[in-house]
């Protein structure tokens, strides 16, 4: 067997849920094709005077329901399959909720932990001059992902302001609120899975109450997931960062973790209280636990373990995170999987708001954005969940059919150019 290349996997789920709708391929061909693929190199003045090459990339996957919107992450092992595996389901994520994007993603090949802040703020926006001409409100609007946030989404909405001579806040959304940023934002993937969870649960008739949750990854997406979940009455009782796990059965203290992790540099394998241990975070993929919530990277159930998993239900908060080999064993034993691309579109939906606000200069209070969000992720897990039973397929078919049948129409009904 090969290397692990994610965008095969894209391809494969596209094929299943086309022979599913019964789609001839020159229908869906378009969707398995990224529209753009930018590569750029560019140098980089060090601290200490050195000149630095970095790597990064802009992938546009489809424009075809509206501009292509998608992250930026900072990370040393990306590729670019990744970055195009990553940009289309960033399509078919905002098709199965019903946004009028396409999607695309962005990456440059850093350790940001290994620059200093003036470096990665330099870095940053040299990256955004390399990539302006694809970027717009109307065209492709980046948004926070791994290793990225609010500041560096502030310095390329900076960036891009001065290479046009005005503000432009519509051309990034997760900046902060003093710049055109939305309220909600920042929550909005980890709410958008604790919304998930509760709907899954009761189309199961679990009481939310009652179930144990382990969660693999402590950033913004795992850590906002605890607290909802934790809040809403589950029992939290293991989750991991970069370092490794804690496990706890009787459930952990979530709001104590938050606060100890709040602090820079503080890791998981170094905190400790009473009852809890620590595990690797291989170990706890497979612990006896309701429902697994892997919000880390990609490619974390594979074939390898997905014959192990004890979850009942698996929540995708990351991109990604279970490959197809996984997905058909995970659905002979019967464990549902709410697919990524429906799970962690929170993100995604306040990013739209934010964006929406932006060109309508217009600020929404964030109980309107809350309500809001909830509503659309509702409507949309009721419909995927609805077509998975009808047609009997698995809720990542479903959800991947919903969506293809869009970009399918859409593509359809405006014609190939010229």
């Amino acid at each position: 067997m090969g290397a692990y290349n994610p965008y095969e996997n894209v391809i494969s789920v596209i094929r299943d849920a086309a022979g599913k709708l019964g789609l001839a391929e020159s229908d869906y061909i378009a969707t398995m094709y990224p529209e753009r693929e930018l590569k750029v190199s560019f140098p980089v003045r060090m601290d200490d005077g050195s000149i630095k090459m970095f790597e990064g990339y802009r992938v546009q996957h489809s424009s075809s329901r509206g501009p292509c919107k998608g992250g930026i992450r900072f990370h040393p092992n990306i590729d670019e399959n990744e970055v195009k595996a990553l940009a289309a389901w960033m399509t078919f994520k905002c098709a199965v909720v019903g946004l009028p994007y396409g999607g695309a993603k962005g990456a440059v090949k850093v350790d940001p932990s290994a620059l200093s802040h003036a470096e990665l703020e330099r870095m940053t926006r040299r990256y955004t001059a390399m990539i302006a001409p694809l970027l717009g409100p109307e065209r492709d609007i980046p948004a926070p992902d791994i290793n990225t946030n609010a500041e560096i989404m502030a310095w390329i909405m900076d960036t891009y302001s001065m290479l046009k001579g005005y503000a432009v806040p519509g051309v990034v959304t997760g900046k902060p609120i003093d710049i055109g940023g939305s309220l909600g934002r920042q929550e909005a993937t980890g709410r958008g899975i604790a919304v998930t969870a509760e709907e899954i649960l009761k189309k199961m008739n679990i009481p939310l109450a009652k179930i144990k949750v382990a969660i693999q990854g402590m950033g913004n997406v795992g850590g906002i997931s605890a607290k909802l979940l934790h809040e809403m009455g589950a029992s939290v009782i293991a989750v991991s960062d970069i370092s490794g796990g804690i496990y706890k059965e009787s459930g952990l203290d979530i709001p104590e973790i938050l606060r100890y992790l709040a602090v820079k540099g503080k890791l998981l394998k170094n905190y400790e209280a009473g009852g809890v241990t620590h595990i690797s975070n291989e170990e706890l993929l497979v612990i006896a636990t309701d429902v697994l919530i892997p919000a880390a990277l990609d490619n974390q159930i594979n074939e390898n373990n997905a014959a192990k998993i004890q979850a009942k239900i698996i929540i995708e908060a990351a991109n990604g995170p279970t490959t197809v080999q996984a997905d058909e064993i995970l659905n002979e034993r019967g464990i549902i999987v709410v697919p990524d691309i429906l799970a962690n579109a929170g993100g995604v939906i306040v990013s739209y708001f934010e964006w929406v606000q932006n060109i309508q200069s217009l600020m929404w209070d964030e109980d309107e954005i809350n309500k809001t969000l909830t509503r659309i992720m509702c409507k949309a897990i009721e419909t995927v969940y609805k077509t998975s039973v009808e047609k009997k397929v698995t809720l990542r078919t479903s959800a991947y059919m919903i969506a293809l049948q869009k970009l399918v129409t859409a593509k359809k009904t405006r014609g190939i150019f010229p």
